[in-house]
């Protein structure tokens, strides 16, 4: 068993190690906080980046809960779930919603990462472990694999908690805001000073400081997506740092590769949106203005087809279902559906995928910057038959 020793530099790691994940990581955060987004798209993913910490933070606690029921814990409160697992991921999301609200400056005190943890526990763990309170004398934990035991409860937990926060304060100045958030990360967790939930308040403690350079509020990244994601990896690199004496660059390394991949993760969401806000303009723009009223309401068929496929690929049958409304007073409404999806093909707006006996589609977002009028008015005068496609 690894027995807690109380760190002499809290912050050791190799410089030169972790120098190239250093700079990676800084890229794409400044990639990610510079991108020209909507508020809209970024409250909407937003809610998604909190869904995925949940589900990660909890999950690696060994939380079991489906979809549905993780939507359940979010939505709804404490008391009306059932599962210890539900109550998680509702308290969670309580503890992240509060650090959401927390201002840039608020400095990192004892007072601070209690409460996070009161958060975190209250309705979900407090039947057996108190929360916001440390550990008393006797009160001891044996965790990870290898086995790892936290610092002594009582005089010795305070003692060492007091310290990381005043070092937090202090000697982590001296180093890049990334690197200290996840020393604060190692150290809480290595520490264990609460009877449970100390992984979970580790997790957001990291969220905590890593919101004070930018990774915050509509461009909150799911640290803890990733670290269940690369479970194993990322409790090796919390074991291999604490079996030699603190020194922080296994898992520096590790955690830079994940600030790395996740401000890329959702760098390309919101890019994707900025395409789709792009296609729309361009295909609003376009088929309205064909001058005939029969290609204008071929059009308007269009253009929910794009609507259809902008929200989500479709199979040709689900396709079909959803737009059928549209064609079902023509008399010939399965050939009008394939002659206008023949078209948009044609167009190159929309493309497939044949996979076994199931066609594919999805919008080609390109399309929005390919596209030229001329191009456009010019293909859209002669309408390509129903029968000449090959996607069936």
């Amino acid at each position: 068993m690894i027995h807690y020793k109380l760190p002499q530099n809290w912050i050791i790691y190799d410089k030169i190690a972790v120098f190239d994940a250093l700079v990676q990581a800084k890229a794409n955060m400044v990639s990610l906080t510079n991108i020209p987004y909507q508020r809209q798209w970024a409250e909407q993913l937003q809610i998604v980046q909190l869904k995925r910490e949940v589900a990660g933070t909890s999950r690696i606690e060994g939380a079991d809960f489906t979809e549905g029921e993780l939507d359940a814990a979010i939505n709804e409160t404490i008391e009306q779930l059932h599962t210890r697992s539900q109550r998680q991921a509702a308290a969670t999301v309580k503890a992240y919603k509060w650090i959401a609200g927390l201002e840039s400056d608020r400095p990192i005190t004892e007072d601070l990462i209690s409460n996070i943890h009161r958060l975190i526990i209250t309705g979900a763990d407090d039947d057996h472990c108190p929360p916001g309170v440390l550990r008393k004398e006797d009160q001891n934990v044996i965790f990870g694999v290898p086995k790892h035991r936290g610092c002594d409860g009582g005089e010795k937990c305070e003692k060492a908690f007091g310290l990381l926060c005043q070092a937090i304060n202090q000697h982590f100045r001296d180093h890049d805001p990334l690197i200290q958030a996840l020393a604060a990360h190692y150290h809480f967790a290595a520490m264990h000073p609460f009877l449970d939930g100390n992984g979970r308040t580790a997790r957001a403690l990291e969220a905590v400081m890593l919101q004070k350079v930018g990774l915050r509020d509509s461009l909150f990244i799911a640290m803890s997506n990733y670290y269940y994601e690369e479970k194993h990896s990322y409790l090796a690199a919390l074991a291999d740092v604490r079996a030699n004496d603190h020194n922080l660059t296994p898992f520096i390394l590790f955690g830079l590769k994940g600030i790395a991949v996740q401000c890329q993760r959702l760098f390309e969401e919101i890019k994707r949106n900025i395409s789709k806000s792009l296609f729309k303009d361009v295909m609003y723009n376009l088929f309205i203005r064909l001058q005939s009223s029969r290609k204008r309401v071929i059009a308007e068929r269009q253009v929910e087809i794009l609507k259809v496929l902008l929200d989500s690929s479709q199979n040709l049958e689900n396709l079909h279902k959803k737009v059928h409304h549209l064609y079902k007073k023509l008399s010939n409404p399965n050939k009008a559906f394939i002659r206008d999806l023949n078209i948009l093909t044609t167009l190159k707006a929309v493309d497939y995928k044949k996979t076994n006996d199931t066609v594919n589609f999805f919008v080609r977002l390109e399309w929005g910057t390919e596209i030229t009028e001329s191009e456009f008015f010019k293909q859209s005068k002669e309408l390509p038959k129903s029968k000449s496609h090959g996607f069936l």
